[in-house]
């Protein structure tokens, strides 16, 4: 095993911009105020999991069953849009019977494990060493567990209206990446 501290640290970045789990307290908040309590250990554990299964069978699995990673990519940008555009305009696209947890669905994927996540391992897989990739991972999901086990700290020290401030700014800013993602996979 060749570690390489410097491609660690730069895949982390990366992954930690695409994550963005620190603007997904928002939606976090929202989330578990409709569902109740996340899960912070299953839905970290979830996101883990995805990540390096689709590190390591990612090509795999989307030529199998016929999709490439242009279209899998326009299929989150679209997702990403209508999370943006519940969070800006304060309504609910997706309505459907509460489920008993949010851990794994939306939270793990695709929130945390989603398409940007996902498009941006195969990316990395191309150009770093996969050891360097996965000490990578596990470090933004440690993270990841940090932010999810502490979001009622986090509301508190934000309070309501940093909350509903937050959830408009990072509302256009999902918005404007699902806008970004879809312009670069779209043959115009």
């Amino acid at each position: 095993m060749n570690f390489n501290t410097k491609e660690i640290i730069t895949i982390s970045m990366m992954l930690f911009a695409v994550i963005d789990i620190v603007g997904s307290i928002p939606v976090l908040i929202d989330l578990r105020s409709r569902v109740g309590e996340i899960d912070s250990k299953k839905a970290s554990w979830a996101s883990l999991l995805i990540m390096l299964i689709f590190l390591f069978l990612g090509d795999t699995l989307l030529s199998f069953i016929g999709i490439d990673l242009k279209s899998f990519a326009i299929a989150g940008a679209f997702v990403l849009f209508f999370i943006a555009l519940e969070m800006i305009l304060g309504i609910r696209l997706y309505k459907d019977t509460v489920p008993a947890t949010a851990s794994i669905v939306p939270v793990a994927f695709p929130m945390i494990a989603g398409a940007g996540t996902l498009t941006t391992l195969l990316t990395l897989k191309a150009e770093y060493k996969t050891e360097n990739i996965v000490v990578a991972i596990i470090m933004n999901v440690v993270f990841v567990y940090l932010v999810l086990k502490n979001t009622h700290l986090i509301e508190k020290l934000i309070g309501t209206g940093g909350i509903e401030i937050l959830r408009k700014v990072f509302g256009v800013i999902i918005l404007a990446l699902a806008v970004k993602i879809f312009q670069m996979n779209v043959k115009i």
